[in-house]
């Protein structure tokens, strides 16, 4: 070893013990951290206060990102302090996330995304499952979906809004990803495809050019047709990276959406309200009365008070035969005084008038 070589050496172990330090710092600060946490968690639980606040954890997020000079990437503290917020919350008050299963799908990893590593996940059967999770005090939130940006709203969770008195506290931005799993990795072995008939459709380019023989099953989740594909050497499942690694599964290709920025939009829903964060959006449910203009004359008590809509969406109501329900999501919170005036203003114009929830924009 030459004398610049016997250099590098005693700097790289310099450096690896200037690490060693401030990993000690920052494992003594997490601590430090955890310790205040369980004193909030006593607090919240004396003042029967809700122990997840997401408008909280958008301020802390945005501060974080504010306050960071580099060269720790911007996009990667979210990523840390959510695993930290999610460990701290488990010391206050292990949260109960119920989420449409099962394990390993995008509604899934939407849940993780939004509640962290330690949360306890309850997978449910249905969507209408999730939301009695959460009606009967069994779950303390439920994560559900609501739209894709390639196949449009999920009509059930809609309905379920009508029946059900849950609030929404969160919405979720995924990014959907597919890819095609099998037991051995290779394309000749494949024999049938399995996955959600939205997944399917997502991918349908790539499997008329890939695999244009090969039949396609429609199962009821991206989880359900990896799990079926452990039990068969000559099935295929599209499905996520973590099905992948949860059944055991080999990745055959990768990212065969037909359309990049595919995401899927998921709402949280819970028994609260949620407080203002600066930067919300509100969701209502509507019908009125049938005559000439009476749409027309909602949407435009809306623009009177200069309200932007980012969502409408129509579903039939179920009580009579071309009668529907409406479904509105705008920018603002509830408590803002011009989206007050609108929603009053809208009232009487209404049969029928719902606040869904007002909650921070997703990211």
């Amino acid at each position: 070893m030459d004398l610049i070589e016997g250099f590098q050496v005693r700097e790289l172990e310099k450096l690896r013990q200037e690490i060693d330090k401030i990993d000690l710092e920052i494992l003594r600060l997490l601590n430090e951290r955890a310790r205040i946490a369980i004193d909030i968690g006593k607090i919240k639980k004396e003042e029967k206060l809700a122990a997840h606040v997401p408008q909280r954890e958008r301020a802390v997020y945005e501060r974080l990102e504010r306050e960071n000079k580099g060269p720790f990437p911007t996009e990667a503290l979210r990523v840390v302090f959510r695993e930290i917020m999610s460990a701290s919350l488990s010391l206050e008050q292990p949260l109960r996330v119920a989420y449409f299963g099962p394990k390993a799908t995008f509604t899934h990893l939407a849940a993780m995304k939004q509640f962290g590593f330690f949360a306890n996940y309850i997978p449910a059967a249905s969507i209408k499952d999730v939301f009695a999770e959460v009606e009967r005090g069994r779950a303390d939130y439920g994560v559900v979906p609501i739209e894709n940006s390639t196949e449009g709203v999920v009509n059930h969770t809609l309905d379920m809004f009508a029946e059900s008195n849950l609030k929404i506290t969160s919405e979720i931005m995924q990014e959907v990803t597919h890819h095609l799993l099998s037991l051995s990795g290779a394309m000749e072995d494949i024999k049938c495809i399995y996955s959600h008939p939205h997944a399917i459709a997502q991918c349908s380019a790539w499997i008329e050019h890939n695999l244009p023989r090969v039949p396609v099953v429609e199962v009821s989740s991206t989880a359900r047709a990896a799990e079926m594909c452990v039990d068969d050497p000559s099935g295929a499942a599209i499905a996520s990276e973590l099905a992948a690694q949860l059944y055991g599964l080999k990745i055959v290709k990768s990212h065969i959406e037909d359309y990049a920025n595919n995401y899927t939009r998921f709402l949280v829903i819970a028994r609260n309200h949620v407080q203002k964060s600066g930067r919300d959006k509100t969701s209502i449910m509507f019908s009125i009365k049938d005559r000439v203009g009476a749409l027309y004359n909602v949407l435009k008590t809306f623009t009177e008070y200069d309200i932007n809509l980012t969502k409408i969406e129509s579903r039939p109501s179920r009580k009579k035969a071309w009668d529907y329900l409406f479904f509105v999501d705008l920018q603002g919170h509830v408590e803002d005084e011009k989206v007050k005036k609108a929603l009053e203003r809208l009232e009487p114009q209404c049969l029928f008038l719902k606040v869904l929830g007002s909650y921070p924009l997703g990211e």
